[in-house]
């Protein structure tokens, strides 16, 4: 995907929306059932994801009720409607702001003090990687925190262009098939990728194929700016 022209992306990134938006209906009923996914939880309550919180990419609210525990209020951000709509439905909580926007061009209109990025990273292409986390930093209070949490599993079908490859194809129970992306990223590759832009983000795997991620801007580019 590396190669992919600005158009192809675009297109390949309109088919991932369209995908989840489809899934929408049948999202809740297909979630990983795999070792470490309670880690990631567990990890996210010991984080304590207080004050602002802005949740990008929040799908059908998954994790949006496990950071009202200690968040003031909750900004939750997604590029589908159904998907809001689902989340919207599942809690009535006057803390809760949704917004529906492509993440890729969505810019914030006010700070954070947290920013929380559940099973999305992996769906952001390499070649939108910096621009993405520099949109995440300007989300950010000064001293604001990131959390997120994501797998790099990828089955053997999915792999329709390899398993070096960023792209793979994922199927609906009707069958329709849909191109999306899926970074398999490894923790300590995805902390370094982090650590030349910037960010003191500390990756930790689970004894699954989960892994998570907590920290902030380094000190030396906050004294910069």
């Amino acid at each position: 995907m590396g190669s992919a022209d600005g158009g192809e992306l675009d297109r390949l990134l309109e088919e991932q929306v369209t995908y989840y938006r489809s899934l929408a209906p049948d999202y809740l009923d297909r979630g990983l059932d795999l070792p470490g996914g309670q880690e990631l939880t567990e990890a996210l309550e010991a984080f304590r994801p207080t004050g602002s919180v802005l949740e990008l990419a929040c799908g059908p609210g998954t994790w949006t009720r496990q950071l009202l525990r200690h968040a003031a209020d909750v900004t939750a951000v997604d590029a589908s409607p159904e998907m809001l709509a689902i989340a919207a439905a599942r809690m009535s909580d006057h803390r809760v702001r949704f917004i529906q926007a492509d993440l890729f061009t969505w810019m914030p209109d006010r700070r954070y003090d947290v920013v929380f990025i559940g099973f999305w990273l992996s769906h952001v292409p390499l070649e939108r990687f910096e621009s993405f986390w520099a949109m995440v930093a300007g989300c950010l209070e000064d001293d604001g925190r990131v959390f997120f949490a994501d797998d790099a599993y990828r089955t053997p079908d999915e792999l329709i262009e390899g398993p070096s490859s960023a792209v793979i194809r994922r199927r609906l129970d009707d069958g329709t098939s849909y191109r999306i992306v899926k970074v398999p990223h490894r923790p300590a590759d995805l902390h370094e990728r982090l650590r030349r832009l910037g960010w003191n983000i500390a990756v930790t795997a689970t004894s699954g194929p989960f892994y998570w991620g907590a920290g902030g801007r380094d000190s030396v580019h906050q004294a910069q700016h």
